[in-house]
């Protein structure tokens, strides 16, 4: 009786240790709405003085192998946006974005390396004009 104690208590400690762990590296999956530019990770710290063009912020993926970008308005910062595919067809527009902020992401812009936070959004339209 005593092996099957102990062997209950080991076991309960490792699920009470697994999922401790597992909170504390869930991402911060609270949704939010942003109000920004689609824009690039190369180009995207020059968004603050020049709002992005569709063709720059296609050229700079394509040829500078950046990734799609939004610039947030409220706190000035540049975010990774997934999915790539739906953020292409908003490149250099004015969009809200719904989503959620999910780690960290190293990469290049025209002033050297940089990193940013990435937003997995759940929807990308057009920006009211209000």
């Amino acid at each position: 009786m005593k092996t099957m104690t102990t062997r209950f208590s080991a076991v309960s400690v490792l699920l009470l240790l697994a999922g401790s762990m597992s909170l504390l590296a869930a991402p911060n999956s609270a949704t939010h709405t942003w109000k920004g530019y689609v824009t690039d990770t190369y180009c995207g710290f020059n968004r603050v003085n020049q709002a992005p063009t569709a063709k720059c912020t296609l050229e700079c993926v394509k040829d500078k192998h950046a990734k799609y970008a939004f610039f947030n308005f409220a706190d000035k910062k540049v975010y990774i946006l997934n999915p790539q595919s739906e953020a292409a067809k908003y490149a250099g527009r004015t969009v809200e974005v719904r989503g959620t902020v999910v780690g960290r992401e190293n990469f290049v812009t025209g002033k050297g390396p940089s990193s940013g936070a990435i937003i997995t959004a759940s929807s990308i339209t057009p920006a009211s004009s209000n």
